[in-house]
């Protein structure tokens, strides 16, 4: 359920196991402990970001919490998913060590997906948890990532392999940080935006398609409050919220493959594009709806296809975090607004993805 408070900001109410608010309008950023319940017991304040956001929004985020009376660091890794590994985490880790942080303090993640990912997991394993909110700046981030508990760092083997299921304590998303995105990053974020159309709102999807920076604060609104269902119903994934994997499975492979330099916005795109065509060889949808996927897709400016050989994306996705056992879990799209799931053995990959890659 999406409600308006009395600023005219939109809020999402996540009733997980640990509760907190999803707030979405314009001029956030500064008054970040504004939207955080329960901060009696914390005095210091850690902030990670990347080194593209430090220089963008750090300063309004900083000096918003001091006026608010915290004692507060800051820590920046370089941007990007290579930062994305045990040796930021562990650099994160010893920052709030230095910093004599307990576990009453709290953690901002402040950036895209990777810092939120990075910041969440090291906030879950420091003390054994200590609280922390996500500050989404991207699209992507905003309509996804910040919202759930997801939290993780890429192994060698693969991507998101170390991690833990761990909720914020509030989630605050500024959309003039996102209003301000460039092309390329806005795109990203609109491949996870034109996801929950496919799952289950076929209007959404529609919606997606008219000028979509006009109405930001709606559309991100409405994203969460799809996602928000599948994780109140199934905050660890063991059975619904695999719906949201849909395109992971192969964007993850293709990610892997192309050594992170195929944004996962990107890498989500082409995967869905991929699960529709393995939907139409089942016979379970047909090729108009892989062509007008396709199609919404390049229209919101990403990447359809990839020209990484099948049987490398299918070495990949056997350490896809999906596998259990001898099968994988693909979501599989029937029609704009209706998916399913389904469990493919470990053996017949390489003909899925044969599949998949067809053009």
């Amino acid at each position: 359920m999406i409600r308006t408070d009395g600023n005219g900001n939109s809020v999402v109410h996540v009733a997980t196991g640990e509760q907190y608010d999803v707030t979405i309008g314009k001029g956030l950023i500064g008054r970040v402990a504004s939207f955080v319940p329960s901060l009696e017991k914390v005095s210091r304040v850690a902030v990670v970001t990347d080194d593209v956001v430090e220089g963008l929004f750090l300063g309004d985020v900083t000096d918003g919490l001091k006026r608010a009376g915290f004692e507060v660091s800051a820590f920046a890794f370089p941007a990007g998913e290579p930062s994305k590994n045990i040796h930021t985490f562990a650099a994160v880790l010893e920052h709030l060590a230095e910093h004599r942080m307990t576990r009453n303090d709290m953690v901002v993640a402040l950036g895209g997906g990777v810092v939120g990912d990075v910041a969440g997991f090291a906030a879950a394993s420091y003390m054994r948890g200590c609280p922390y909110v996500q500050v989404p700046t991207t699209m992507l981030a905003a309509v996804d990532s910040s919202v759930g508990g997801k939290t993780a760092i890429n192994l060698q083997a693969g991507k998101n392999l170390a991690g833990a299921f761990y909720q914020p304590s509030a989630v605050v998303c500024d959309i003039d940080c996102i209003a301000a995105l460039p092309s390329g990053e806005f795109a990203n974020g609109m491949a996870e935006s034109l996801k929950y159309g496919v799952l289950c709102d076929a209007g959404l999807f529609d919606d997606l398609g008219d000028n979509p920076r006009d109405h930001l604060q709606e559309l991100i609104a409405r994203c969460v409050n799809i996602k928000r269902r599948y994780v109140e119903a199934d905050e660890h994934e063991g059975g619904l919220r695999k719906f949201l994997n849909l395109g992971h499975t192969f964007g993850h492979a293709i990610e892997k493959c192309s050594g992170y330099a195929v944004p996962h916005g990107s890498a989500v795109a082409i995967g869905m594009v991929m699960a529709a065509r393995v939907s139409a060889s089942r016979v379970m949808a047909d090729q108009a709806l892989v062509d007008r996927l396709a199609r919404a897709l390049e229209s919101a400016g990403l990447p359809t296809s990839t020209d990484i050989p099948a049987e490398e994306l299918a070495w990949a996705a056997q350490s896809d975090k999906k596998r259990s056992g001898d099968t994988v879990t693909f979501v599989l799209p029937k029609t704009i607004g209706n998916c399913e799931l389904v469990d493919v053995g470990v053996a017949e990959l390489g003909g899925v993805f044969e599949t998949a890659c067809q053009k």
